[in-house]
């Protein structure tokens, strides 16, 4: 289950641990939810997406669709710059949130998840996944998506992607 919060954010949450949602009386305002898509979770490592996008606050088809981009779901990947495993960490984003295996899929996606997270509370969507591509100094110098054609079409095609998720039956 998905909650959209007052500030635009998502909160996901398995909708078996949730007894009841409350509004906040002092301002009211429709809540609105859904359940993610069986197709979702068909997906490789869809548990471990689920659990780290609901951890960190992120929406778990834009994660699905990142590591489709990045990586095509191969936890071996490795780029010719040095990224590496599913979300492509890069060495230093991998110390930074103390990875020590950036093969191992778990903590590569909970790393790249919070970082994604990081960049999302820093960037927005569209900024966010252009840091990702490019780094957090193109997207600050330019205060928004660098003029790269590849990035730019790296943050399209993550959002074509999500988009396909949502309308997926």
């Amino acid at each position: 289950m998905v909650l959209t919060l007052r500030d635009g954010r998502e909160l996901v949450a398995d909708a078996r641990f949730i007894e009841r949602i409350e509004p906040d009386a002092s301002r009211p305002m429709p809540i609105k939810t859904h359940v993610r898509s069986p197709t979702a979770r068909k997906k490789p490592y869809a548990a471990l997406i689920e659990r780290a996008s609901a951890l960190h606050g992120v929406d778990p088809n834009l994660v699905y669709a990142l590591i489709q981009v990045e990586s095509g779901y191969r936890a071996d990947a490795e780029s010719p710059r040095g990224a590496r495993g599913l979300m492509q960490l890069m060495p230093g984003t991998a110390l930074r949130y103390n990875v020590g295996d950036p093969f191992d899929p778990v903590a590569n996606i909970d790393a790249g998840t919070r970082h994604l997270r990081t960049l999302l509370d820093e960037f927005g969507t569209r900024g966010a996944l252009a840091a990702y591509n490019a780094g957090e100094g193109p997207v600050r110098h330019f205060d928004g998506i660098p003029p790269y054609s590849e990035t730019r079409k790296y943050v399209s095609r993550v959002l074509d992607i999500a988009a396909q998720q949502l309308q997926s039956p």
